[in-house]
């Protein structure tokens, strides 16, 4: 995006990377209309960017609510022309049974689809934005991870890399953000090292303001995940197989 965004929605931004980025947008003059299901948190995340100067306003929804999400897009693009919509909400889990697999069709999937459509009908008319997709870098090579995590993540990835290109001659920018692994409340459970949230809104900020195709952090973890993906199924199919007997040991 060429200009600073002024009118900016986050969806998923009572916690973790979708918090981190709205203190990140939070200045005078700036409009946040931030997205969560939790009251207290998101009214915590509202009262950090109130803090910095900006204009931050709570919106208890859940992205799975088609026509509450549209309404409540279009109710803020009419106060607060948008300039930026950031699709982040998304959930995980490391056991996944057939019920969360629906939840995960729901909110990962259906989610973005609530949150993007609406912001393109809105953003057409002005021939100006920038929609900016959560994806993972779980959407390239899942390594045995939680299975319907990786596939929505790759429908993300793959929606918004197609939506870029369709949207290019209208003036809509399109960025796809595919982090590692990420330290936030949704992953502190898998006793990991990771990214603070902080470093990854910074990344996504500057991702987006250099209009990328693709924003994917930390470089390292990116590159291979990039070149494992290049490499034949046999050898995917032989990493697992010693990740699954190292834990057997354990």
């Amino acid at each position: 995006m060429q200009t600073t965004p002024k009118s900016v929605f986050i969806t998923g931004a009572s916690s973790g990377i979708g918090a981190a980025l709205s203190v990140a947008y939070a200045s005078p003059g700036v409009h946040l209309a931030l997205v969560g299901r939790d009251d207290r948190r998101l009214s915590d995340a509202a009262a950090r960017c109130q803090a910095r100067g900006a204009d931050a306003s709570a919106l208890v929804l859940n992205v799975a609510d088609q026509a509450a999400m549209a309404s409540a897009i279009t109710a803020v693009d009419h106060k607060y022309p948008l300039d930026l919509v950031i699709a982040n909400a998304g959930i995980a889990k490391s056991q996944e049974d057939s019920a969360f697999a629906r939840q995960l069709v729901s909110t990962n999937i259906l989610g973005v689809l609530n949150t993007v459509e609406p912001a393109i009908d809105a953003m057409l008319s002005r021939r100006h934005g920038h929609i900016a997709i959560m994806s993972s870098l779980a959407a390239f090579r899942a390594f045995g991870g939680p299975p319907g995590y990786a596939a929505s993540k790759a429908w993300a990835r793959l929606y918004g890399e197609a939506l870029r290109g369709r949207l290019a001659s209208k003036g809509i920018a399109v960025s796809v953000i595919c982090p590692g692994f990420v330290l936030t409340p949704m992953t502190s459970a898998a006793g990991k090292d990771g990214m603070s949230a902080e470093d990854a809104a910074e990344a996504v900020k500057s991702g987006i303001e250099r209009n990328l195709a693709r924003i994917s952090f930390p470089r390292g973890m990116a590159g291979s995940t990039w070149l494992s993906n290049m490499l034949p199924s046999w050898w995917t199919d032989r990493k697992i197989k010693r990740k699954w007997q190292m834990s057997r040991r354990h």
